[in-house]
Parts: structure tokens; C-alpha cells; sequence
């Protein structure tokens, strides 16, 4: 196992990596919508904290040499799942056909009070 860290996304709150590559994917542990430089939530919304979720996403894909085009699949945790579209229009602009397999929860809280939380797999070689 190789773990991937990268200033351009959030330091772990936890004990666990940003990513961690094994057998030719990349795994990504679950994102807030933490800004990279502050560590503070970015965005009052549900959208405007997708994207802050997915940027964090992409910055370790990359940290990785992978980019968005190779995630296959993903994890949506929302607080609210009446937000489900606001978020889908925003994590639209992510990914292109064919779309990685996703799931969506609701659940009852996420850390920092957010609103959303990202998780993906990516693999790293066609």
C-alpha cells in the first residue's frame, strides 16, 4: 500500500490517509468540504459544498497522476437528501459519460457540521 498526501486538499481529521493506492486504484477517503488553506467549511450550501468536496477529490487524484476521469466509482453522503439535485447539477460538471457507479445516503450529521462528504474510487491504469 502507498498512501498519497497532498497540500492542495485537506490534512485528515482523523486517524486515516487522504488516499491510499493499492492493487491499481486509488482510494479516497471521504471529503468535507474543507478548505485546503484553512481547514475551515467552504460554502453555506449543499452545492457550494459538493464542489469544495470534489476539488478536494481531484487535487489527490492528481496527487496521485490519476485524474477525474478515471474515478469508477463514488460514495455521496448528504445531511439533507431533498439537496440531492442541487448537488447532482454540481457534480455533473465533474464527470463525463460513462459516469463512475455512485451511491447516496442521508445521514444524521457529518464532521464539522457539513453538509456533504465525497468518497471515490479511481483506478489508475486503462
Amino acid at each position: 500500500m502507498q498512501k498519497i498526501e497532498t497540500a492542495n486538499a485537506p490534512k485528515a481529521i482523523g486517524p486515516y490517509s487522504q488516499g491510499i493506492i493499492h492493487n491499481g486504484f486509488l482510494f479516497i477517503s471521504g471529503q468535507l468540504p474543507l478548505d485546503p488553506g484553512t481547514g475551515n467549511i467552504s460554502g453555506t450550501t449543499s452545492a457550494e459544498q459538493a464542489r469544495q468536496c470534489l476539488e478536494n477529490l481531484k487535487a489527490i487524484a492528481e496527487a496521485s497522476g490519476a485524474d477525474m476521469t478515471r474515478v469508477v466509482k463514488t460514495t455521496v453522503l448528504l445531511t439533507d437528501l431533498t439537496e440531492f439535485a442541487a448537488v447532482n447539477e454540481v457534480y455533473a460538471g465533474y464527470f463525463s459519460d460513462p459516469f463512475p457507479a455512485r451511491a447516496c445516503y442521508q445521514v444524521a450529521a457529518l464532521p464539522k457540521g457539513a453538509l456533504v462528504e465525497i468518497e471515490a474510487i479511481v483506478a489508475l491504469k486503462p
